[in-house]
């Protein structure tokens, strides 16, 4: 059985997010979403609320490629979270140059690590290559329009944290 380990904060998922799970699911037989808990990050939604938007997001996606997939939280190395979910392989998506830069480095730690997990890079489609969770909190504090970038139960969600603050 092919698995393959899709890790990231995703506070908030995104569009973006959602497109490269819904083409890693083509690659493989089982999709671990692996939600980081990221404490250096300071994230707006506690991993419980992260989990929650991961796995509602992941609904859709279940029923309509018919594999098996699990949104699983983590705070150790991801070549660690790797092991933990008989992961072959991570996948990562790229948005631009500056992502590859980040992510060469993290591949050659990993592969330092364990020489047997594969990292997988997918491109963001176009017209989600801009899309980022920061620049979406950043555009929601600032009261605009974030429909665009995430599902209607985000930006709520999203829209519901400023509105609190």
């Amino acid at each position: 059985m092919r698995v393959g380990l899709y890790p990231g904060t995703f506070d908030p998922i995104t569009l973006g997010h959602v497109d490269i799970m819904r083409r890693a699911a083509t690659l493989v037989d089982k999709l671990v979403i692996g939600v980081a808990i990221n404490r250096d990050k300071g994230p707006l939604f506690s991993l419980e609320e992260r989990v929650e938007m991961v796995e509602a997001q992941c609904a859709d996606l279940k029923a309509k490629t018919g594999i098996e997939i699990v949104v699983h939280p983590f705070e150790n190395l991801l070549i660690n979270c790797a092991h933990d979910v008989g992961a072959q392989m991570i996948v990562r998506g790229l948005r631009a140059v500056a992502d590859f830069e980040y992510e060469y480095q993290m591949v050659g730690m990993n592969r330092q690590l364990d020489d047997s997990i594969e990292t997988v890079f997918l491109m963001a489609e176009a017209q989600h290559q801009a899309i980022a969770s920061k620049l979406v909190k950043e555009i929601a504090r600032l009261d605009g329009d974030i429909s665009k970038f995430v599902m209607p139960s985000v930006e709520a969600a999203v829209r519901a944290k400023f509105d609190k603050t």
